[in-house]
């Protein structure tokens, strides 16, 4: 069997595979699931029969103020299904566009995208009793007004929690402002929202984290999407 000696230094001289770029279409998505969870916020605080006081504690009633309010939940459904979708595609691209640029040991992009996988999680249990209510408010002799009580409820709780968004800013706030992996407005903006987010999502007040947590999603991805020059 022959043998080929290469000179001291000539495999220095190779040039290195370059990984090819990713492109942006991901931070797109993310930019769609931030406007996507706004509306369906907006949309669940139309829902809200089970918490006006005239029908308070009356099943009956707050099930009847669900019937004018299907398109309301219609809307939500949509909306926040489309955001739990997309969000999913901006976490892999979100992750990926970190590893890219931190050290190989970083778990920063792993914990930016299962924060936004929990979010996604939350999004699609939000929607889970919105059918079923959407057709039954429809026919209301064959539904039971105790049903649609949990529902209403159901509606005004599960989709706002976006805790897990709140530690995807997080990580996002260090891999830029410390690990300089992006443009550094990112990073403040990230550490701001996502504090308040991260915040409110363990506190008595979780619900308030659907305000701002589809707020950073979309900012965050406008962003990456138009001012990423770093990664250029």
């Amino acid at each position: 069997m022959s043998t080929v000696n290469v000179p001291d230094g000539v495999q220095n001289e190779v040039p290195a595979t370059a990984r090819p770029r990713s492109g942006r279409w991901w931070a797109y998505f993310g930019v769609l699931a931030g406007v996507a969870g706004i509306v369906g916020i907006q949309a669940s605080m139309s829902v809200d029969a089970v918490y006006v006081e005239a029908s308070a504690g009356d099943a009956v009633a707050i099930m009847t103020g669900l019937v004018g309010q299907r398109t309301g939940i219609l809307v939500m459904h949509v909306s926040i299904m489309t955001a739990a979708l997309l969000i999913l595609v901006f976490a892999a691209g979100l992750c990926q566009r970190l590893r890219a640029a931190l050290p190989a040991e970083s778990i920063l992009p792993s914990v930016a995208a299962f924060g936004l996988v929990l979010t996604s999680a939350a999004c699609l249990l939000g929607t889970g009793l919105t059918t079923e209510l959407v057709f039954g408010l429809g026919d209301t002799s064959r539904l039971v007004p105790e049903f649609a009580v949990v529902g209403g409820h159901w509606m005004g709780t599960i989709p706002w929690l976006w805790a897990g968004a709140g530690v995807s800013a997080l990580a996002v706030a260090v891999a830029l402002l410390r690990g300089h992996a992006g443009p550094r407005w990112i990073g403040w903006v990230s550490l701001v929202l996502g504090l308040v987010t991260a915040v409110i999502g363990v506190s008595p007040l979780q619900y308030l984290a659907g305000f701002t947590g589809p707020l950073w999603v979309l900012v965050s991805a406008i962003g990456f999407a138009f001012a990423d020059t770093v990664h250029e």
